[in-house]
């Protein structure tokens, strides 16, 4: 069974002129302890399957849950870096349903005691524009083991003969962030939900209570969408996508959702309130089941588990350990470094931000670190459809390459192929320079003898230099660069050259 999309779309532009969208997001984040939320077993990632488990994970009987201070600690955290105030007392809850994933039949959970509420945060899109994104509740829950569907095309439920489990998962400590509504946002919707998630994804990291690795679960998203028509106050229907995770797709999603639901509406149509899946491949949803409501989870308070009792000493002690805030330190840095906005911002959407730290902090230039990161770097990165980090690019990498640039032992051609050895697996630039053979020809015989070939090959550009057009050396220059396979300095070569022809420059 393939997935292809079968929604009729209405055009963006004709999408926004008619209907004022309304987005929601639920933010999940799994929080990096070293064991689960209620168990002692481990929090790791990519162990074999069913390894680290507890009877706890397993939902096994007569056992009881032990809630993890570590995981509680970090949820104060993430509530407070997002302006929240932090409940004195609340407690945890049972969100009873069946699903093989949830070997309990009810994920513990929290309802109407979160841990955190009322906050908001700024997020600043491209151009400056902010918008203050409320902020309803952060709550602490377990996360559910992971299903793999077997047997399909498509990797989904949908085609698939079985489901294999994995109980791993199970457990793993959650905060779900939960916004208020967000209206106003127009056509810079899709724009919007890519930088919310984008804002908080680089908070918790900033924190350090997640890996915040979006291609492993670490963070995601249920992206909710509703449409009213313009000048209509009262909300729309809306439907969610479920586990959207990576932020290109976070605004795909919501960009489909807004042209799907005004075609529908624009035919005379209704929008059914349920949960949806995203496709990348066709950058499309489709309808996954009717949306439960609360009272369908038939929340009770849960039975095993005391309530969570916080005081001002031991908030105000976590407050103290918070790092500079994401926002605050990036306007830090562009005043340091001296960059335009433009230019800050281009390191900043493209995730070089700690990479041009780094490397700045071990001893390069603002100009050399964005130099390469947002050139070389970046370029490669694009070949090979990855992201930067992914290349295996260090600070230390590109120091060195500098280094020896500036040493006069190689010029910024032969780094980019010293760079080109780094990446195959060379060994560090240096030693590929000097395994490939690529240090700059320093020798004045052997660029006096590529002189004398290039002068004899044009002897006309010889005779203009001759007459005063200074200019004509360039010729020259690229022939002995030819024959030296870039090797030679381009500067020495040129002094030569004139020297050669008793030219005065």
């Amino acid at each position: 069974m393939t997935t292809t999309a079968t929604a009729e779309l209405m055009s963006f532009d004709d999408a926004i002129a008619k209907y004022d969208p309304v987005l929601g997001f639920e933010v999940h984040v799994e929080l990096n302890t070293k064991t689960k939320m209620f168990s002692a077993a481990p929090n790791a990632f990519g162990d074999d399957p069913n390894t680290n488990v507890a009877p706890v994970c397993l939902g096994l009987p007569g056992v009881l849950p032990v809630v993890n201070k570590q995981a509680i600690e970090y949820s104060i955290k993430i509530g407070l870096a997002l302006g929240c105030k932090i409940a004195e007392r609340c407690r945890f809850a049972r969100k009873n349903y069946f699903y093989p994933d949830t070997p309990k039949n009810f994920q513990t959970s929290q309802y109407d005691e979160p841990i955190a509420f009322d906050g908001a945060i700024d997020i600043e899109l491209d151009d400056g524009t902010v918008f203050t994104v409320e902020i309803e509740r952060a709550h602490m829950e377990e996360d559910a083991g992971k299903l793999t569907h077997m047997g399909g095309t498509t990797g989904r439920i949908q085609g698939a003969e079985y489901s294999l489990v994995d109980y791993n998962r199970s457990g793993v400590p959650l905060v779900e962030i939960v916004t208020k509504p967000i209206e106003g946002a127009g056509d810079r919707a899709p724009e919007l939900a890519k930088a919310y998630v984008t804002a908080i994804r680089e908070i918790v990291k900033n924190l350090d209570v997640s890996d915040a690795r979006m291609e492993r679960g670490n963070v995601r998203c249920d992206a909710n969408v509703s449409l009213r028509p313009i000048g209509q106050e009262r909300f729309g229907t809306r439907s969610e996508t479920k586990n959207v995770n990576s932020l290109r797709s976070v605004e795909h999603a919501v960009r489909f959702e807004i042209q799907r639901q005004a075609a529908l509406l624009d035919a005379g149509g209704s929008v059914v309130q349920e949960t949806r899946h995203w496709h990348e491949d066709t950058r499309s949803t489709t309808s996954g089941r009717p949306k439960s409501d609360a009272d369908d989870y038939r929340y009770f308070p849960e039975p095993d588990l005391v309530p969570v009792v916080t005081d001002k000493d031991w908030i105000e002690e976590l407050r103290s350990q918070l790092p500079e805030p994401p926002a605050a330190r990036r306007k830090r840095l562009k005043a340091d470094w001296g960059y335009s906005d433009e230019e800050f911002r281009d390191v900043v959407n493209a995730g070089l931000l700690d990479s041009v730290e780094e490397t700045i902090a071990a001893g390069a230039s603002p100009a050399v670190a964005r130099k390469w990161w947002m050139g070389e770097v970046s370029r490669r990165a694009k070949v090979e459809d990855v992201e930067p980090a992914a290349l295996g690019v260090t600070s230390a990498t590109i120091i060195e390459l500098n280094g020896l640039i500036e040493s006069g032992k190689i010029n910024d051609k032969l780094a980019r192929q010293a760079l080109d050895g780094v990446l195959a697996g060379e060994g560090s630039p240096s030693e590929v320079v000097e395994k490939r053979g690529l240090a700059v020809v320093s020798d004045d015989s052997a660029l006096l003898e590529a002189i004398d070939g290039a002068l004899a090959a044009q002897p006309d550009v010889a005779d203009k230099i001759r007459g005063g057009k200074i200019q004509a050396v360039g010729a020259i220059v690229g022939g002995v660069m030819k024959a030296t396979k870039g090797q030679a300095d381009a500067g020495r070569v040129r002094e030569l050259i004139l020297e050669r022809l008793d030219v005065q420059a």
